[in-house]
């Protein structure tokens, strides 16, 4: 195995081959499951559903969320 001559995919699923071998099914899956990097922009989404709250705002929704569990 050349690993200077592979493609991604092909490094990527000689990986994935050593850990099922190492480790079985199970384990792969479980660490695959942890270093997957997902898709998407976070950071984007985060602002759209969030916007850009002040501190005091912040503050006052932990307030808020902490009163409603006491009650």
């Amino acid at each position: 195995m050349n690993i200077q001559s592979m493609t991604q995919q092909q490094i990527r699923m000689a990986g994935i081959e050593i850990l099922r071998q190492n480790m079985g099914i199970t384990g792969m899956i479980r660490f695959l499951q942890q270093s997957e990097t997902g898709y998407g922009d976070y950071t984007r989404d985060r602002h759209k559903l969030l916007g850009d709250p002040s501190l005091e705002q912040v503050v006052a929704d932990i307030q808020s969320s902490e009163l409603n569990r006491k009650a």
